[in-house]
């Protein structure tokens, strides 16, 4: 069996701050962040795995589960190679993995998940606003459509959020997100 990572995972709607949070923590010494939808967004849309990603997220759809989990594994290990992530040091802080229960089911033998921090969102729209002034922002197109966003938001409700229900109750930590960066974290 292989190595299991120590690892946090941050989890909420599109919008909520995971990946803002995660590069926050990420700068502390000890801590390793990684974001799958920035490593998707930084595929070669040639690769075979690039196009996969173009058709699914273009539509507000999740990657395939297989690929998703295949392409992080390929990453992971890649950084370990490289010796930016240290796996017997650093404790992985991921955002935007698992997205459904088959990939936390997947995932269960690379990763020992310590803690859950949930990212909670009440008001939707108040998201969707946020996401939009991310779009231009950022340049980024997957949330540039609105209809594309609101997609995703049904995404997550239907797939993402029971992931929540796969983990012990013990281990998820909400946190209210619609503060500044500094007052979630």
């Amino acid at each position: 069996m292989s190595v299991r990572y120590q690892t946090v995972l941050l989890f909420g709607a599109p919008g909520s701050g995971k990946g803002t949070q995660g590069k926050i923590l990420g700068n502390v010494p000890g801590f390793y962040h990684l974001s799958c939808g920035e490593v998707f967004r930084n595929l070669d849309t040639g690769s075979e795995l690039g196009k996969v990603f173009i058709e699914y997220s273009s539509k507000g759809f999740l990657v395939p589960d297989d690929a998703t989990v295949k392409m992080w594994h390929q990453n992971m290990h890649a950084r370990t190679v490289l010796g930016t992530y240290k796996p017997n040091v650093d404790l992985l802080v991921l955002d935007g993995i698992p997205r459904n229960t088959s990939q936390a089911k997947l995932l269960e033998k690379h990763l020992n998940v310590l803690h859950i921090i949930h990212l909670v969102c009440r008001d939707k729209e108040d998201m969707i606003l946020r996401l939009r002034k991310r779009a231009l922002k950022e340049n980024r197109v997957d949330d540039a459509k609105e209809d594309v966003i609101r997609k995703r938001w049904d995404v997550y409700e239907q797939e993402t959020f029971p992931v929540l229900e796969y983990y012990p109750k013990a281990i998820v930590k909400e946190v209210d997100a619609t503060g500044s960066p500094a007052k979630v974290l």
